[in-house]
């Protein structure tokens, strides 16, 4: 039998809101075209980033913070 390792995915059912300048917007949204990603693609990942930096470790989706202990 085939040893198989399932990732759990995130859950992508909350929704941020933020103000941002439309130029800003705009701008942003163009350059996510222009890397055939969405502006939530490229969101999820700096928020991901954020937090992994923040938590010194890769984050696994499930996965409590512990340091607020």
């Amino acid at each position: 039998m085939k040893n198989t390792t399932v990732v759990q995915l995130e859950e992508r059912t909350a929704r941020l809101t933020i103000l941002i300048d439309p130029r800003k917007k705009a701008l942003f949204e163009q350059l996510c075209a222009e890397e055939d990603l969405t502006s939530s693609q490229v969101v999820r990942r700096m928020i991901r980033a954020y937090v992994e930096e923040r938590l010194g470790r890769p984050w696994v989706p499930g996965e409590e913070d512990s340091s607020s202990d």
